[in-house]
């Protein structure tokens, strides 16, 4: 049990299409939690602010793990450091993203993400490893088998340094905006808890100590997902590969 205590497993505050992050951050302050993850990926600079200050005001004294978009200033980074103690992000490829700013004051706390390029080992050395989102690796096992045998292989060599947490769904659904919309098995959105039980093929050096619970789901639902993890770590505590 040593294993799982270690680990860090967030609720946390998405802003994707399909998300209400106002009305997470109002449940944050009446469940009056002190810890969680954030994802600002679709807010914009203006937007973010206000996403901050509503932060300030529901109780929150850590916030270990953010996703990282480009266009993100060093000074924001500086303020999640300075004033929630943040230990990890993650920032998608550089291929899909390229950046805005120079993170290196920071880079062994910034994660390369998989997510629809393969994992760019030249990438992956500029920072400090790899952000293990594993229900995108599912979806990959499922509809895109080299590049799933190909990014195997990276793990493999590289720190797994967070990981975000997702639903796989049993059917194929048009999911994401613009560029990134297609269909795929991996979901924001958890409608049951049999949507988490993939998490039982991976062994257990895939699953770092800092997880965030990447749903749209209200909060309350987040943390019973959460409990469900748990379990499924309780109950297998040395995952087994079955690729």
């Amino acid at each position: 049990m040593k294993m799982v205590n270690k680990r860090k497993i967030l609720p946390s505050i998405t802003t994707t299409l399909g998300s209400d992050w106002k009305a997470q951050l109002k449940e944050v302050k009446e469940l009056k939690l002190k810890e969680i993850a954030i994802f600002p990926t679709c807010l914009k600079e203006k937007e973010r602010k206000k996403f901050y200050s509503l932060i300030e005001k529901t109780g929150i004294k850590s916030i270990p793990f953010c996703h990282l978009r480009s266009d993100m200033k060093i000074k924001e980074l500086d303020y999640l450091i300075n004033k929630f103690h943040t230990k990890a992000f993650s920032l998608h490829s550089l291929v899909e993203f390229p950046l805005l700013y120079n993170y290196s004051k920071y880079k062994n706390i910034i994660y390369i993400e998989n997510v629809f390029s393969p994992l760019n080992e030249e990438e992956i050395k500029s920072f400090g490893g790899i952000s293990l989102d594993i229900s995108h690796l599912e979806n990959d096992r499922l509809l895109h088998k080299e590049k799933f045998k190909k990014d195997l292989k990276i793990l493999e060599k590289h720190p797994i340094g967070c990981n975000h947490i997702s639903a796989v769904k049993k059917v194929l659904s048009l999911e994401g905006k613009g560029k990134e919309k297609s269909l795929r098995y991996t979901s924001h959105r958890l409608e049951s808890f049999s949507d988490l039980d993939y998490l039982k093929r991976y062994p257990k050096n895939y699953f770092s100590d800092i997880i965030a619970i990447e749903l749209e789901n209200s909060i309350k639902e987040q943390l019973l997902a959460k409990e469900y993890i748990i379990n499924i770590f309780e109950q297998k505590v040395t995952l087994n590969k079955k690729f």
